[in-house]
C-alpha cells in the first residue's frame, strides 16, 4: 500500500471511531480562530464554497452555519459515511467519495478550504491544482498546515514516538493516549502559569477541548502514516506553485501556518 492509499486508510478507520464534532471542536468560534486574520465566518455567507478532506463533517457544518450558499465535500476514505450521517443541512451540500485531485473544476467556487489535510499528502501539488481549477477568477484557497517553526521540541519528543504509534492497531493506540492524557492535562495547567512551549496553543485551543476531544487531539497527532511540517517558506510555495497570487501567511499560536492565496 502506498503512502497515499495507507493515509486515506488511517482517516477512515479513526473517523469511523471518532465520528462526532460535539462541543468547542465543531464550534464556529473555533473556525473564527482557524480562519483568522484572513477571513471571518461572515464572509462565508452566501457563498460557494468546497472542503478537501472532510472527515466526519466537522469543517462542513462550520461553513453551513457560517451561512454558506452550498458546500461541496470531498472525503475519500471509508468516513464518508460518517460524513454523510454528520452533514446537517443535506440540501445545501455536495458530497463526492473522491480525493482531492479530482475536486470538479466547476470554475465557480469562491472560497476552497482544506484544513488539516495537504500535511498528509506526500504529493499535494494536484490536489493545489484541482483547487485552482475549481475557483472563479478572484476566488481564494486557504488551507492550515502543521509548522516546522515553533515546534521544535514537540518535534523532538513524537517523532521517535511516530516510528512504533502509526503501526499500532486502534485499541492499542488509544491505550497509549490514555496514558500520556493525564501528563500532557498537567502540562496544560503548567501553560496558564509558566511561558512554555507551545502555551498559546494548550491554552487557547486544547484547554477549550472536551476530554474526549483531547484525546481524540493526541490520537490525531500519533496515528497518521505520513505527516509533513512545513517551514513558512515551503507552506507559501505550495500556493505559489500552483499559480494562486497574493498568498500571504499567519503564524497561528505559533505552531502552525494558515496560507491563502488568490486565483487571478
Amino acid at each position: 500500500m502506498n503512502g497515499k492509499d495507507r493515509t486515506i486508510k488511517d482517516f477512515g478507520e479513526q473517523w469511523l471511531k471518532y465520528s462526532d464534532n460535539e462541543g468547542y471542536y465543531g464550534s464556529l468560534e473555533l473556525f473564527s480562530d482557524i480562519l483568522s486574520p484572513f477571513l471571518e465566518p461572515k464572509d462565508i455567507k452566501d457563498c460557494r464554497v468546497a472542503e478537501i478532506g472532510s472527515g466526519t463533517g466537522r469543517i462542513v457544518n462550520m461553513l453551513l452555519n457560517a451561512g454558506a450558499k452550498h458546500v461541496v465535500a470531498i472525503e475519500p476514505s471509508d468516513a464518508f459515511e460518517v460524513l454523510c450521517r454528520n452533514i446537517q443541512k443535506t440540501e445545501k451540500v455536495t458530497c463526492f467519495k473522491i480525493t482531492g485531485d479530482h475536486l470538479p473544476a466547476y470554475g465557480d467556487l469562491d472560497y476552497i478550504f482544506s484544513i488539516g489535510v495537504l500535511h498528509h499528502i506526500p504529493e499535494p501539488g494536484p490536489v493545489v491544482e484541482a483547487a485552482y481549477g475549481a475557483l472563479r477568477p478572484g476566488g481564494r484557497f486557504l488551507v492550515w498546515l502543521y509548522g516546522k517553526e515553533g515546534n521544535a521540541l514537540y518535534l523532538a519528543l513524537t517523532r521517535p514516538l511516530r516510528i512504533i504509534t502509526k503501526r499500532l492497531p486502534h485499541f492499542a493506540l488509544a491505550f497509549f493516549v490514555e496514558t500520556i492524557y493525564w501528563p500532557l492535562m498537567a502540562y496544560v495547567r503548567l501553560c496558564h502559569i509558566l511561558p512554555l512551549p507551545l502555551k498559546k496553543y494548550m491554552t487557547s485551543v486544547l484547554y477549550k477541548m472536551s476530554p474526549e476531544k483531547r484525546r481524540l487531539i493526541i490520537y490525531d497527532q500519533l496515528n497518521p502514516s505520513y505527516a509533513k511540517y512545513y517551514t513558512r517558506q515551503e507552506a507559501e510555495k505550495l500556493l505559489i506553485d500552483g499559480k494562486f497570487k497574493n498568498v500571504r501567511t499567519h503564524h497561528r499560536h505559533g505552531y502552525s501556518w494558515t496560507v491563502i492565496g488568490t486565483k487571478p
